[in-house]
């Protein structure tokens, strides 16, 4: 299978995620606005959404895929399960313990932590506490379903673990759609959607642990030992996760500065999920497919091959993902009017404080789709150390820059120092992977770059002047098929001008094209 089919498998699931993810949100926006159920719920969610990313979207994999990937072709499919077991029985029990004290310490963890501004809004903190109470065990499923995943992937049965994540998006809808019918009030809709987080995790791990079983490996419990290969494991797995979930940790620290302002958490909740859509489908299948394609290049001693599969990806990211970013700067407002103006959210008059969010986020998305190509240069070769540095840098550089600039800017400036600890992560990670020797010249690469940011920007001038020609029709007070049919318009339109200009310029060929599509992995490995 190519390398672009690899990465469309996965990206078509978690395509479906998001698209349902704008749903959810849209009915969420709907129901609860940027009031004060809202920010309770976005904070609470925060806390285990932040571990589901860390784990579920490749920080997990990036530690036990290699190990799990050597077992495999060390001892066979008995040595990998069998090594499974043992980190099963571990991380099992591991998570069972954290799970027990955080619920017990949970009105410590929203007051320090997680929300410290809502400790003095009599009713908001006492309803983050017992939302976040509620949602915690999520963690138990995203964490037990990510390892899960990670020998899916190993395996190269992609779809399952990236289609998992859909269900709770349905799940919420649901709750959504039934709280709408019923006429609920906020306070019940925030519980039932804390009810349907914990019931998605159940449904996620179910679906994954049945395509493990599917696969022939039938996972069993053992009793929690240190192993070698389990300690081998620990030792990456900490790291990994910082390093592969920078993005969400940052994202947890904003959340915990926002906490200080009324709306802030919701408004940067609500931008984040149009963000992730490009991040999720590009960034995040990128990283699951390429760690495992690296680490079979790596041990195979193939090093052109694993110069190809980094260079290739990079291009095939920013390919799609700058004129994305592109048209987040320059349509921010018309897109954040079209997915959210309606309900409670327009009787707020949000859309301008999310809209500037999402610009900014926008400004930051190749830094964050970047950072997840160029870690598995490091986990392919089980260095976790040294992206950790680099992340703890990047978290030292986002405190910062938040800090400065919330007063004066309030949660747009949280964004701003997202979006700078973003570049200033994957820089470093560009450069010491170039220092080192793990990532090699490529022309064709450095002559598309440039041509490629030509064109996204070609494009983006374009749609800022559609944007005002068109302004009437985008207006809030537009009717909502007039708005979506002309942003859809303008989107489609967009979107032929760039790629014509790509194509003109040489940013692309049809000759890249063919190449990522049609290159094969491996004829002794199974597809």
């Amino acid at each position: 299978m190519s390398l672009v089919k690899k990465f469309a498998t996965v990206a078509s699931g978690t395509l479906m995620s998001r698209a349902l993810g704008f749903g959810r949100e849209m009915l969420m926006a709907a129901a609860l606005g940027t009031g004060p159920i809202a920010d309770a719920f976005n904070a609470a969610f925060q806390f285990p959404n932040t571990f589901r990313r860390l784990f579920a979207e490749g920080a997990f994999n990036a530690a036990f895929v290699p190990l799990f990937a050597k077992e495999i072709e060390t001892h066979g499919t008995d040595g990998a399960k069998r090594f499974s077991e043992e980190v099963f029985g571990v991380l099992f029990t591991a998570l069972l313990a954290l799970t027990i004290a955080m619920e017990l310490a949970m009105p410590l963890i929203v007051r320090y932590l997680v929300a410290p501004g809502f400790a003095d809004t009599p009713g908001k903190f006492e309803m983050t506490v017992r939302l976040a109470t509620i949602m915690f065990p999520y963690l138990i499923c995203m964490s037990l379903g990510a390892m899960m995943a990670g020998m899916l992937n190993s395996l190269r049965r992609y779809f399952a673990a990236a289609v998992a994540p859909v269900f709770l998006n349905i799940i919420l809808i649901g709750v959504l759609a039934y709280a709408w019918h019923k006429g609920s009030d906020a306070r019940t809709v925030g519980f039932a959607l804390a009810w349907g987080v914990l019931a998605a995790g159940l449904v996620q791990l179910a679906i994954v642990w049945v395509a493990v079983r599917h696969a022939g490996i039938s996972i069993g419990f053992r009793r929690p030992k240190m192993t070698p290969n389990v300690k081998r494991l620990l030792i990456l797995a900490l790291p990994a996760a910082i390093t592969g979930g920078i993005t969400q940790i940052n994202q947890l620290i904003g959340t915990a500065i926002a906490s200080a302002q009324d709306s802030a958490v919701s408004s940067l909740a609500y931008a984040d999920r149009i963000y992730q859509l490009p991040l999720g489908v590009v960034g995040v299948a990128v990283a699951i497919v390429l760690l495992p394609e690296l680490s079979r290049a790596l041990k195979s001693g193939n090093l052109i091959e694993a110069a190809n599969l980094q260079n290739r990806s990079v291009e095939f990211t920013l390919f799609l993902t700058l004129p994305a970013a592109a048209a987040l700067l320059v349509m921010s407002e018309p897109i954040v009017g079209l997915v959210y103006e309606r309900g409670a959210f327009a009787a707020n008059n949000s859309t301008p404080i999310v809209a500037a969010i999402l610009a900014i986020f926008g400004l930051g998305l190749p830094a964050f789709v970047l950072i997840k190509a160029f870690t598995p240069g490091y986990f392919a070769r089980e260095d976790t150390r040294t992206p950790m540095i680099f992340a703890a840098i990047s978290v030292a550089v986002n405190i910062t820059t938040a800090l400065t600039l919330f007063p004066s800017m309030g949660a747009p400036g949280i964004a701003v120092a997202s979006a700078v600890a973003g570049w200033v992560n994957a820089l470093m990670l560009l450069g010491v992977l170039i220092r080192r020797g793990h990532w090699g010249r490529d022309v064709p690469l450095m002559r598309r770059i440039p041509r490629l940011v030509l064109s996204a920007a070609v494009m983006g001038a374009a749609l800022y002047a559609a944007e005002h020609w068109f302004a009437v029709q985008l207006a809030s007070a537009s009717p909502l098929v007039i708005k979506a049919t002309t942003l859809l318009a303008l989107v489609a339109g967009g979107a032929l001008l760039y790629f014509i200009t790509a194509f003109a310029t040489g940013g692309a060929d049809f000759g890249m094209i063919r190449r990522n599509i049609r290159r094969k992995g491996s004829p002794s490995t199974r597809e």
